[in-house]
Order: structure tokens, then C-alpha cells, then sequence
């Protein structure tokens, strides 16, 4: 297993005067929560142990909702206890990674939760991968088994073929829904494959078989690996962030506090689970409050009004065009608000004039939030009772935030420009099987571990983080990293494309969009158009990776150096906003 990342000890200590800032932990605000503790003790609880504390706790409170079903925190617990069972038996140890791939369902819960109380570790992975990109997960993650929607099978195929996994637990969203009047997506009315790989078992019967079998002690938390979500770097692959159970454990308790959540508490799952922003903030945080957990196989705007309503939901989490969907669809109505209490998300700025709105007719306050997948969720939010419109909110309990200068790598000032830097529980330990990228993010500054965001803000007079722009040039697609390189190597296959640069351009509804900008061989120009190159990345890519704007030139921009000058084509771009 990776050990803990080594931390880069070169930096420059603080220069006299640029000690870090007045507002170096939320704590220093003058509108930190009124009653909040500043630090929470850091247990380092195995994430299973929080579960298992909350069925013992609340065994006939309801754990999930899910198209009319109910599992309640007893069968909840006795099904991870039963797959964790199985899944030792079967003949995972201390340390395997587990893919997870699949949407939003009560198996992915199950499976989540049962992986860790084995022992194993969960690879999250997006449902909208390639079957060149999982492998890429698949073989670096080293994971030798996967829990596998089945319309997600075929992308399995190869791996299974090649030896590259050993066993396959394959489910069906619709075996967890017997019987329900709700309207179910297309995705959960498939028929089941006709065939499936040799060294897959049926996830519904490995809970069945593992109901006899003894259990292992509780699983050690503390800095043992629980979770390696992948994010993509500026090299195009993919790298996996080391989170361990201390840090996973800390932010959902960090965020059951600051929301005031508990076992009283409706929450959504409306956020995709394999990101953590689903996984952390919304289930792992539910989990450990003994909230009960509103689940959505496929975003529906239309379904959400009458779930909020049916639940009595209190606490949604959603990303800003996923509320402008709802506040949109025709099954809306004033009353589907009734119960809700804290309205939060983040991955992009919420429009002005939508935050009024829910102010001015029901007394909500958006509560944006900012994490990464390197924290594994929050390091900022905004008080409940005193946030700020587009603002990342402040640092949230056990955890620092500074304002670097990304050149000289010293604090600035109050109110001026630099890079968003982190310390706290929350952290990784560093990237799997990546040295070097983890020595360049995590340094050391003034006795503590900082990671680098890469995000360019400030903060204010008042303690509140913002966010200008990005150091980087990943493109923020509703809340989805893309990352121009890897794109611009995927369309490179094709064999009219001489040049390419990919670069983020405005968008009326996400802010902002993926664009190519190609010039084509001279032997191809006016005979390939947008529509086919727009084809050919949809096989290559996840479909928000996928350009939704293609522009022909004849040639690009170059820079000083020769290189291609994607900087002066973003430009143009944004300045036709």
C-alpha cells in the first residue's frame, strides 16, 4: 500500500509582516455559528463503525428513501454486515481495493459500506467513463474486484477477459423496488444482459449467503486507506487521492455539526455518490447523524418536487442548475419548500437573482460550500445564518486556509489575490502511486501541512473566502473537472485534426462549457464538420468531457515559445461574455 506522501519542506518560511493572516480559521470571524466548538476530536473512526453506531442507535428509523421503498437502519446494517461477510470469505483482505460502479442506488450504500467493513478500500468511479478510462482506474487503483451495475457490465468485458479482475458483484437497481407506483428512469426498466462475465456473482444473493457467515472484528480507522476517488490532473490521467478513514470520518462529523443535522433530519442524495460531494456530504453525513437519506437513481426535476414534499425534506444539497431545474418544472408548487431548513452545494457560483428569490419567497439562504477531492469534501462553508452570495464561506472546524502567493509561495495580505492553500483533517495524504504530484500539492509552511488548491482568491475583512478564477486550466462543468489536456490527446485520434487546443467558453446555464478550437489537415477542410467531431469524442470520453462547441480555424495562436496559445483563445472567448 502507498505510504503516507512525502511533504515538500522547501518552501520559503513566512517573511516578516506576511505572518499568516488575521483570518486564518473560520473561528476568527465575527460570524462564525454562534455555539460552535472551534475543533471536534478527531476519532479516526473506521466510516463503518459511524453506521453501526447509528442502526444500534436508531434501528427502526429510516435509513434510505428510494421510489417508494423504506430500509431502515437495522436492515441497512444487517445487509453491509452480511456482504462485508461474503466479501472476506470470498477473499478479500486488509488493503483490496473494490470498484464501485454504479449510480445512485441503496447497493451503492451497501456496497460502500461493506467494502470498509471488511477491510477494503472503495474506488468510486463515474458511471460515464469509458471503458479506456476505467481501465486506466482498474490498473492503477490495483483493484482486483468491482460492484457492477448491469448496464454498466459491458465496459467489464475486457477487464474480465484479461484477468484484470477477479470477481464481479453485478446488481439490478430494480431488485431493491419490488413493487412502487413511483416513475421509475429508463435506466432502472433494462432487461438484464443476456449474458454476464464468468466471475460475476449476483450482489442480492452474495447478501443472501453471507447472512450465515461469522464477521471480523471492526476494521482499524485512523490513517488506514477507506477511499481513493480519482481526479483528473493537468497531464490528462486520472490520479487517485489517499483518504483515510480519519479524514473521511472527520468531515462527515464536521459537517453533521456545522448543519445542525441529526436522526430527525431528510436529506437528498441527489448528488452522484461516486463524487464526494454525494458520498461525504450527503451520505456519509446522513449516515452519521442517523438522518434518513433521499435517494435518485437518475436526475428527474420533475420527480424532485414531489419527493421534497412526500419526505418532508429538510436538508437538500444541490448543485445551482440543479434548483434553477426544479424551481423550473411544472410539478413545482410553494409548499415543496415547507419543511426545508438548509439549502446547500457548491461546484458553481448560484446566480444572484435565484438566491433572491428563494430569500425573498421562503427565507433560504443558499449555503455555498467549497471542498476538493483532495479534502474529500468541505474545508469552507458559510454560516448558516450569515452567508455571502459566490462566496466559498469560511474554514470549516480543525482546519486553516492562507492566501499564497503562488510565485514566491508567501502569505498575502487581506484582501489581495493569491492561491487558496488548506490544512486540516480533512487532507490527503498525498496521490497514489504519485510521488512527485504529491510533493508539488502538499508543502510545508510555518509548522503545518498545506495542500494547494490551485484556485486563485481572497479573503475579506470579515474572515469570508472567494474564488476569482483558476490557476489551472480545468474547465468546471456543472460541478465536473475537465481537463483540457486529456481531451485534447483524446481528439487528437482523429485523423483530420492537424491542432487543437481545448478551452473553457461561457455558458448561459452551467457558466461555463467545454470548446474545442481545431485546425484541420488541409486535405479534410470542408469536408468534416462540428457533428462529427462532436461523434467521435462521445466514444473516446465521458459525456461532459465531450466539446459542445467546435470552432475551425486554419491555424492557432502560438506563443513566444511555439507552443500552442490557449491562453489568448480563452481570452477571446470570455471577453464575448
Amino acid at each position: 500500500m502507498t505510504p503516507k506522501a512525502e511533504i515538500s519542506d522547501d518552501t520559503p518560511a513566512a517573511a516578516p509582516g506576511t505572518e499568516p493572516l488575521a483570518f486564518q480559521t473560520g473561528l476568527q470571524s465575527p460570524h462564525w455559528p454562534a455555539g460552535l466548538a472551534a475543533d471536534l476530536p478527531v476519532t479516526g473512526e473506521n466510516l463503518a463503525a459511524l453506521l453501526e453506531r447509528s442502526a444500534t442507535t436508531w434501528p427502526a428509523r429510516p435509513a434510505l428513501y428510494y421510489y417508494g421503498t423504506v430500509l431502515r437502519y437495522d436492515a441497512l446494517q444487517a445487509d453491509v454486515c452480511a456482504l462485508a461477510a461474503w466479501l472476506v470469505a470470498d477473499g478479500l483482505r486488509p488493503g483490496d481495493r473494490v470498484v464501485l460502479d454504479l449510480q445512485n442506488a441503496p447497493q451503492f450504500v451497501i456496497g460502500f459500506y461493506a467494502v470498509l467493513r471488511a477491510g477494503g478500500v472503495v474506488v468510486p468511479v463515474n458511471p460515464m467513463n469509458t471503458a479506456e478510462e476505467l481501465g486506466w482506474i482498474v490498473s492503477d487503483s490495483g483493484a482486483r474486484m468491482a460492484i457492477v451495475a448491469d448496464e454498466l457490465l459491458e465496459r467489464f468485458a475486457v477487464l474480465s477477459g484479461a484477468g484484470a479482475l477477479d470477481r464481479i458483484l453485478r446488481l439490478r437497481y430494480l431488485d431493491r423496488v419490488p413493487h412502487t407506483s413511483d416513475t421509475l428512469p429508463d435506466v432502472m426498466l433494462r432487461p438484464a444482459p443476456a449474458e454476464v462475465p464468468a466471475i460475476s456473482v449476483d450482489f442480492e444473493a452474495a447478501i443472501r449467503a453471507g447472512r450465515g457467515l461469522s464477521l471480523p472484528p471492526m476494521p482499524p480507522g485512523g490513517e488506514t486507506l477507506a477511499i481513493l476517488p480519482y481526479t483528473s490532473g493537468t497531464t490528462g490521467r486520472p490520479k487517485a487521492c489517499f483518504t483515510s478513514h480519519s479524514a473521511a470520518s472527520f468531515v462527515a462529523e464536521a459537517q453533521r455539526v456545522w448543519y445542525r443535522t441529526d436522526h430527525s433530519s431528510v436529506m437528498t442524495c441527489f448528488m452522484p455518490l461516486f463524487h464526494v460531494a454525494g458520498m461525504i456530504a450527503s451520505m456519509a453525513e446522513a449516515i452519521c447523524a442517523g438522518a434518513a437519506l433521499v435517494l435518485l437513481t437518475r436526475w428527474n426535476p420533475d420527480a424532485v418536487p414531489g419527493l421534497l414534499r412526500r419526505h418532508k425534506v429538510t436538508w437538500w444539497s444541490a448543485a445551482p442548475t440543479m434548483i434553477v431545474d426544479v424551481l423550473g418544472s411544472e410539478n413545482f408548487t410553494d409548499d415543496c419548500f415547507a419543511s426545508l431548513q438548509v439549502l446547500t452545494g457548491g461546484g458553481a457560483s448560484m446566480p444572484a437573482a435565484v438566491a433572491e428569490r428563494l430569500f425573498r419567497k421562503w427565507g433560504l439562504r443558499f449555503c455555498e460550500g467549497y471542498g476538493l477531492t483532495e479534502t474529500i469534501s468541505a474545508t469552507h462553508i458559510n454560516p448558516p445564518d450569515a452567508p455571502k452570495d459566490q462566496c466559498l464561506g469560511l474554514p470549516i472546524q480543525n482546519t486553516h486556509s492562507i492566501i499564497v502567493d503562488p510565485e514566491t509561495l508567501l502569505p498575502v495580505p487581506q484582501g489581495e489575490l493569491g492561491e487558496v492553500w488548506i490544512s486540516g483533517p480533512q487532507v490527503m495524504l498525498g496521490y497514489w502511486n504519485q510521488p512527485g504530484a504529491s510533493a508539488e500539492t502538499l508543502v510545508a509552511l510555518n509548522g503545518r501541512t498545506w495542500l494547494r488548491s490551485g484556485d486563485l482568491g481572497y479573503v475579506d475583512s470579515e474572515g469570508y473566502y472567494f474564488i476569482v478564477d483558476r490557476i489551472k486550466r480545468m474547465i468546471n462543468v456543472s460541478g465536473y473537472k475537465v481537463w483540457p489536456a486529456e481531451c485534447e490527446m483524446l481528439l487528437y485520434r482523429h485523423p483530420a485534426v492537424h491542432e487543437v487546443s481545448v478551452i473553457s467558453a461561457p455558458h448561459a446555464r452551467s457558466g461555463e462549457t467545454v470548446r474545442a478550437v481545431i485546425a484541420l489537415k488541409p486535405e479534410y477542410r470542408g469536408k468534416v464538420d462540428a457533428d462529427e467531431i462532436i461523434t467521435f469524442a462521445r466514444g473516446l470520453m465521458a459525456a461532459y468531457k465531450v466539446p459542445r462547441e467546435v470552432e475551425f480555424r486554419d491555424a492557432l495562436p502560438r506563443s513566444g515559445s511555439r507552443k500552442i496559445d490557449w491562453r489568448s483563445l480563452w481570452t477571446e472567448a470570455w471577453k464575448k461574455t
